[in-house]
């Protein structure tokens, strides 16, 4: 095609140029499979997120003593452990979109029944519903990003994953906090609750739209033959991330019992602590993705390690609700590399076990922090800061053995 202007010459007309939004869209790693499962995170977390981080203080108001609580966390750890290779094979056998569909539904199930929760115990029934979404669900999420988008691109989709999840955090809590201030512990997390299961609803419609085909060559493999296929960085990086993890279990379930009990802030303001906490993580994600998908991994994942050790130790340093602020942006800082980490381990996993690879991983790390919290809860009993010191010290083992041992020139 030509085109003329009056005193030229006629020339070729120039291509149009890909518009602003596709660029932007193709920068961002926003593949359409992305997006769906991307805006079904946002959906459920903006529903859990309005009783999750208040669930401890549910559970004391149902009769559950303390040391019920940090095996409440160990089970849930435990879970989270047990799920994810049943749910990495479901995704490789029955594709991710089905093995979506189910887990949304099963979760919802699980807020129902600890909405309903006379007592204690039949909360954890719950926990055995709704953790078909947090664990079984993960390795489907995961794999949707090495199916979909190129190596080079992977963290990018992994901080947009991150941002759509932790967007809801920045007010959940919040309004969380509000509610229970409001209407009490019980009636404010049910309400919550309720939200969750309507979020539920609308995440099915949202993971329908899920469209992959399925890596070949994956057919028959054992579980066995999945840990044949990790790498040595693959599992020097699981050793590593155990210690990590390890360090988070011990105090994560008792923070917002030693921000109100110990310090005595109120649970409006532990609400706006996890959304400063939040927006931290936010602020960090696109930046550093960039740079992790240009240059390396390592040295993101390594900060990512330091900020998880020092932590514990600066919410036990705190006095007053403005130290805690600076305290939990120092736990926002713990998702610095957390899209480098994740994408380190897509690039290690062999395409035709994706989705079992990384469902391994973590049935491996969760199994082993299992005891973590239950260790916090008679910790506890010693001292409330005891757990969070030694929590940081197993941080600081885990970062040295990642950054000794974990070369991450053998990913694919």
């Amino acid at each position: 095609m030509t085109v003329s202007t009056p005193g030229s010459s006629e020339r070729p007309a120039e291509a149009p140029s890909p518009s602003r939004g596709a660029s932007l869209a193709a920068w961002l790693g926003l593949e359409r499979n992305v997006v769906a499962v991307s805006a079904a995170m946002f959906a459920m977390a903006l529903g859990e997120q309005m009783w999750r981080r208040f669930l401890p203080k549910y559970l004391e108001s149902l009769g559950a003593p303390i040391v019920a609580i940090g095996a409440y966390g160990t089970a849930e750890d435990f879970l989270d452990g047990i799920y994810q290779y049943p749910g990495g094979w479901a995704a490789d056998n029955y594709g991710r979109r089905r093995a979506l569909l189910l887990f949304v539904g099963l979760a919802a199930i699980g807020y129902a029944i600890i909405a309903l929760a006379p007592h204690w115990p039949v909360v954890v029934l719950g926990l055995v519903f709704t953790m078909a979404w947090t664990s079984m669900a993960s390795p489907s999420l995961f794999a949707v990003i090495g199916d979909a988008l190129p190596r080079n691109r992977r963290a990018m989709g992994f901080s947009v994953q991150a941002i759509l999840r932790r967007l809801p955090i920045v007010i959940a809590p919040t309004i969380g906090g509000l509610l229970i201030a409001a209407w009490g512990i019980r009636t404010g997390v049910r309400a919550g609750l309720a939200c969750s299961i309507v979020l539920a609803w609308l995440t099915l419609a949202l993971v329908s739209r899920v469209r992959l085909v399925l890596p070949a060559g994956g057919e028959g493999v054992t579980i066995r033959g999945v840990w044949d296929r990790l790498p040595t960085p693959l599992r020097r990086l699981l050793l590593s991330d155990i210690f990590i993890r390890t360090c988070e279990g011990l105090v994560d379930v008792f923070l917002v019992i030693y921000a109100l009990n110990v310090i005595g802030i109120s649970p409006p303001q532990y609400g706006l602590l996890v959304g400063v906490q939040s927006a931290t993580a936010i602020a960090c994600y696109l930046p550093v993705a960039r740079l992790a998908d240009r240059i390396a991994r390592k040295p993101f994942v390594i900060a990512t390690f330091l900020a998880f050790s020092a932590f514990p130790i600066a919410v036990i340093a705190s006095r007053s609700f403005p130290a805690l602020i600076l305290a939990f942006v120092v736990g926002g800082l713990r998702e610095i590399g957390e899209p480098a980490r994740k994408a380190l381990i897509m690039d290690l996993a062999v395409p035709e076990v994706r989705a079992r690879s990384i469902g391994l991983y973590y049935l491996i790390r969760s199994v082993a922090i299992a005891p973590a919290a239950f260790i916090g809860g008679l910790l506890w009993r010693t001292a409330p800061a005891t757990p969070f010191i030694a929590a940081g010290l197993v941080g600081l083992i885990g970062t040295t053995l990642f950054t000794l041992t974990v070369d991450e020139r053998h990913a694919g």
